[in-house]
């Protein structure tokens, strides 16, 4: 017994003096992050990308946001890629050197190279797939019996797929209203336009609008237009709320051509014109709720008072998955409209549909 108690207590003196747990309180030590200031950061890189690096904070549960310009020192305990100015991507862990400066240890081999840190890029980019897909396709239909029989249905989609260089986009709307079989509203419109990138910013379209409209005589309304077009807001420009949001103008030449299916009303027109657009998307709560406008302008060229304009304005909210329903509200003025119609329309649509976003997140 007297052995036993001399080992519990020779034991005891070699935990005191050689404790194996780190004290209550200290920070995990996953990755650190020294700033020029001599703040030092403990936790997870995450990403660092537009100049700004996030880092996840074990003890305060939160992603830590600070500028690249500011970090003195970097010490990456798992391997993840960093991408630098000629293009060379380094995948591997780090560890501290001189100020401004890391110790990238790279490939198989685990061989060791001295890196500036104001020649990093990005650090651990989501990588995007070659094209990204979006879009929605919506639908609303109401219908009354008794005293009166009224019927409406709405179809409304879009879609976008973008590349670096390219990005085709359709648009289409289709609505239809009766009452007691009595035609009130038909309407059906499209645009077709794909965009070629001649710089990450500015761009050439090439588009095509065409509508139909049985209470404006109209057989078919056409639209050829090309020119010019600068993307102003692209997605990552700016953090936050704003992190998402795009935005876009064009100008150019277009033909623009309507066909009248009674002419006895209304002459067949046809002129050259400009075409002036833009598009503004600002998908909030991570694509939770989407708030977008797009308009086309065709001023005449002749005559600048003479033109067609049409605005779309809505809101789009995800439900579940991929399940959204939206609101929106177009409106088309034309000051050159058919014999026996207003020069305005607006359209109030509720739809319930499908949203679908192939961009990667993390």
């Amino acid at each position: 017994m007297k052995h036993f108690l001399l080992s519990i207590t020779v034991l005891a003196l070699v935990m005191v003096g050689n404790p194996v747990f780190a004290e209550e309180g200290s920070p995990p030590v996953h990755d650190v992050v020294t700033l020029k200031d001599g703040s030092v950061i403990y936790g997870e890189v995450i990403e660092m990308s537009g100049g700004i690096l996030q880092i996840k904070n074990a003890m305060a549960g939160d992603i830590i946001k600070i500028k690249w310009s500011e970090v003195s020192k970097l010490a990456v305990s798992h391997p993840i890629p960093f991408h630098l100015k000629e293009g060379t991507v380094l995948n591997g862990t780090v560890e501290e050197g001189d100020q401004g400066m890391m110790n990238v240890k790279a490939g198989p081999t685990g061989s060791t190279m001295t890196v500036p840190l104001n020649t990093v890029t990005q650090v651990n980019p989501v990588v995007q797939p070659p094209v990204i897909y979006t879009g929605s396709l919506n639908a609303g239909y109401s219908q009354s019996t008794g005293n009166s029989h009224l019927r409406n249905v709405s179809v409304l989609g879009d879609f976008v797929a973008r590349s670096e260089q390219l990005r085709l986009t359709l648009l289409g709307r289709y609505v239809y209203g009766d009452n007691s079989g009595s035609l009130n509203v038909r309407n059906a419109r499209g645009t077709i336009k794909l965009d070629f990138f001649i710089t990450k910013r500015l761009f050439w379209f090439a588009s095509a609008y065409v509508e139909n409209d049985f209470l404006q005589n109209l057989k078919l309304r056409t639209a050829i237009a090309s020119g010019p077009g600068y993307q102003w807001i692209e997605r990552g420009d700016f953090g936050g709320i704003f992190k998402d949001m795009t935005f876009y103008t064009e100008a150019g030449g277009a033909y623009f051509n309507e066909d009248y299916r009674d002419n006895t009303l209304t002459d067949d027109r046809a002129s050259f014109r400009a075409r002036v657009a833009m598009k503004w998307d600002w998908p909030l709560f991570d694509g939770r709720v989407t708030l977008y406008h797009y308009n086309e302008i065709f001023p005449s060229v002749q005559n600048a008072s003479d033109f067609f304009f049409t605005m779309d304005n809505g809101i789009r909210m995800k439900i579940l998955a991929g399940l959204a329903s939206g609101f929106q509200v177009t409106t088309r003025y034309n000051n050159r409209p058919p014999a026996g119609t207003g020069d305005t329309d607006n359209l109030y649509l509720l739809t319930l549909g499908y949203a679908f976003d192939t961009t990667r997140t993390r």
